[in-house]
Formats: C-alpha cells, sequence, structure tokens
C-alpha cells in the first residue's frame, strides 16, 4: 500500500473479542508482508499481555502521551517492542487509567494521539492498529480522532446491538466534529454459535449494516482462551480453525483496502 493506515478496533462494550480480533488481525497482516504496529489503549494491558509483554523500563503509551501533554521531550523509538512473534507494539501500562485527569486541561485534549502519530520519529509502517478499551471515555475519542477507519467486534448475544448503537452515535459525533475521513471499515461477528440469538443478532447486523457486515464471522471456541493463556496468536498456531477465520477476515480487510492480490 502507498499511504499508512490507522485502524482502530472498538466497541464500549467488553468482553466481544476485541483484543483477539486485533491482535490477529495484526497477525494475519504481518503474515503477508505488511509492516505492522500494535498499539495498547487500554489500561488493562490486555493486549500487551496477549502478546507477550514484560514490564520493563521503556515508556509505554501512557508516558507518551502524558509527554505529549506536558511538552517534554520523548522518543517514539524507544517505546517500541517487538513480540516473540515479530510484530511492533507500544505497550499500555496501568498509568494509561489517569488519562481522564491528565488530559483534562490539555490543549486540544482529543487530538493527542494524532499528534504522537504524526511525529517524524515514528518508524515507517503500513498499518497501525489500535486497541481500544471498552468505555467512550477520552481515550477512545483520541484513537477515532487519529484514525482512518474503525472495525467494531460484536458478540453474538442479546444486548450486544444497543451497545452498538451507543458507540455508533459517538463514531458519528467525531466524524462530523474531529476527524471527517474517519470511515467505518466494517463490523465484525464474534463468537457466534448455531443458535437462535445469534441468528438473529447476525440477521440484524446485516438488515442494518448491510454495506460494512464483513462476510467472515468468528467462531466461539475455547481456541481463543487458550490463545491468550499461551500468548500466541491464533495466525501463528497450527490446525487453528479461528486461525483460518482470522486470515479470511485479513482477506476481507486487504480487499476493502485495494490491497487484496
Amino acid at each position: 500500500m502507498n499511504t499508512r493506515k490507522i485502524l482502530v478496533f472498538a466497541n464500549q462494550k467488553g468482553g466481544c473479542g476485541k483484543t483477539t480480533t486485533t491482535v490477529n488481525v495484526g497477525a494475519g497482516l504481518a503474515a503477508e508482508g505488511y509492516r505492522v504496529l500494535l498499539i495498547d489503549l487500554d489500561p488493562q494491558g490486555n493486549l500487551s499481555s496477549y502478546i507477550g509483554f514484560e514490564k520493563d523500563d521503556k515508556p509505554t503509551i501512557g508516558d507518551l502521551m502524558h509527554c505529549a501533554v506536558n511538552n517534554q521531550p520523548f522518543s517514539i523509538p524507544e517505546c517500541i517492542r517487538t513480540s516473540p512473534e515479530g510484530m511492533d507494539y507500544i505497550p499500555s501500562a496501568i498509568n494509561l487509567a489517569s488519562a481522564d485527569y491528565f488530559l483534562t486541561s490539555a490543549m486540544s485534549r482529543e487530538m493527542v494521539l494524532d499528534r504522537i502519530l504524526k511525529r517524524e520519529d515514528l518508524p515507517e509502517y503500513d498499518y497501525i492498529l489500535i486497541d481500544t478499551l471498552p468505555s467512550l471515555g477520552i481515550l477512545l475519542i483520541n484513537a477515532l480522532a487519529c484514525a482512518d477507519s474503525v472495525i467494531v467486534p460484536v458478540q453474538a448475544q442479546k444486548f450486544a446491538l444497543d451497545g452498538l448503537q451507543d458507540f455508533m452515535n459517538v463514531f458519528s459525533q467525531i466524524k462530523a466534529n474531529l476527524n471527517e475521513r474517519l470511515r467505518l471499515e466494517g463490523i465484525v461477528l464474534t463468537m457466534a454459535e448455531n443458535t437462535n440469538m445469534s441468528g438473529a443478532v447476525r440477521d440484524s447486523l446485516r438488515a442494518n449494516y448491510k454495506d460494512y457486515f464483513f462476510q467472515t464471522e468468528i467462531r466461539r471456541s475455547v481456541e481463543a482462551t487458550m490463545s491468550t493463556y499461551y500468548k500466541k496468536s491464533l495466525i501463528q498456531t497450527k490446525r487453528s480453525r479461528l486461525g483460518d477465520q482470522y486470515r479470511d477476515l485479513v482477506s476481507e480487510i486487504l480487499h476493502k483496502n485495494g490491497d487484496a492480490e
């Protein structure tokens, strides 16, 4: 691809497979030869843990944002780690939980992450993938304000569509007021089962988001839990059915962005 693409994974509801989807889409893109950077924008640090981050003395994304707000010097390359699978990432830490506090008085507080990702010392990547926390607060706004597009994982369960509508309201406000280039990349059904509930959620998503509904769906499987336990992506797990599903999702993403061969 000719230009870098910033792709955010978001949903205000927790437990929808958002982090698992972020990691495995990143692993799938990397397997296709793309240069990928993952950013963990969740104070819980689930993505960081998933890909094998062990606490060190180097700065995290929270440190970067704090320095940016206070006009303190920082180096993005010093913050980037490389996972055992070869993916670059910037981890999160608990200090990110105070973002609402230290961003309150910041100039253009919604654009802090955008300013960081526009710095000249950011290495070249084809895709930057941002995993967000299950909230509609300032960190999510920062992610959407710097993004090119967003993927929304939706769990195939009751009330999932209510949370999706809340998120889409925030999405529309960000697009109208902060980031006019922001677009909905797509909605992916996760934890799907052969049940009436899964079928009803699937049918509703297709009816209401026809042009944005990924054909690939991610099935419910213990494979996902084991993947996080062993800190190994499903993409890199041999004979993984979920890994195959994420490869199919990556193919759809590449097709949407004109990068499919």
